[in-house]
């Protein structure tokens, strides 16, 4: 008679996990977990909340944009879904440092505070792409998509540029917009977990300054017959 080994699929294991180590240098989700805490404001979304002498504490905003970005990433679009994925997805615990907000919680952010967190997300993913963390497949949901490959894509006039910028902001501005039709939704759709490109990050924090002051005063060069001439965001 043949003999296996012994197994019990109801044993308990304790498994010490770090959640800092979870989150790998030349990583999307590392991008994001460093921009978000080190080189963006969050001040904007302070007014929200009027509880400094009473009331409950709230999440912090930083951890709804983080973990609200990474589900994007991943085809998330559903306020569900994401809590869903900050309960069992290790990377989204990571993100939030195992903090779990609720749902209603990621959906009312959302529906409240999109001015706030359209240009959040646009400055996050505008340094993403030029760090070639951003595929042709990635944020491409329904006909969302951001644009790829930095190095060519953020080189031209001006105006060329600001129109780039444009349609990063519309392309953010549909992820917000259907995130908010799917919580309407009886039933979340299924989750549509997208893989991602790897690149090492070296220089985010000047990469993403560079490119912060280069969207806010774009030179006018002109030619010798008056047209415009190209600029380049990453590398002037």
């Amino acid at each position: 008679m043949a003999r296996y080994k012994p197994r019990d699929p109801h044993a308990a294991l304790l498994l010490p996990v770090s959640l800092a180590a979870q989150i790998h240098p030349g990583t999307f989700e590392y991008a994001v977990n460093w921009i978000v805490d080190h080189d963006i404001d969050l001040s904007v979304f302070d007014a929200r909340y009027c509880n400094d002498d009473t009331g409950a504490s709230a999440y912090h905003p930083g951890i709804l944009l983080k973990v609200v970005l990474l589900g994007y990433s991943r085809g998330l679009t559903s306020s569900r879904t994401i809590a869903q994925a900050c309960e069992e997805n290790v990377l989204f615990m990571a993100l939030a440092g195992d903090v779990r907000p609720h749902f209603t919680t990621i959906a009312a952010f959302i529906r409240q505070m999109p001015d706030q967190i359209l240009p959040v997300f646009r400055d996050v993913l505008l340094v993403c792409d030029e760090e070639g963390l951003i595929g042709k497949a990635l944020f491409a949901v329904d006909g969302c998509k951001l644009p790829s490959n930095a190095s060519r894509e953020w080189s031209g006039t001006p105006k060329e540029l600001e129109r780039k910028v444009e349609k990063m902001e519309a392309a953010v501005a549909g992820l917000l917009l259907r995130h908010r039709v799917e919580d309407e939704l009886p039933q979340p759709p299924p989750p549509d977990r997208r893989t991602r490109e790897k690149k090492h990050i070296k220089t985010l924090s000047q990469r993403s300054r560079k490119l912060r002051e280069a969207l806010a005063s774009l030179p006018e060069r002109k030619g010798a017959k008056g047209q415009d001439l190209k600029v380049n965001l990453t590398d002037p």
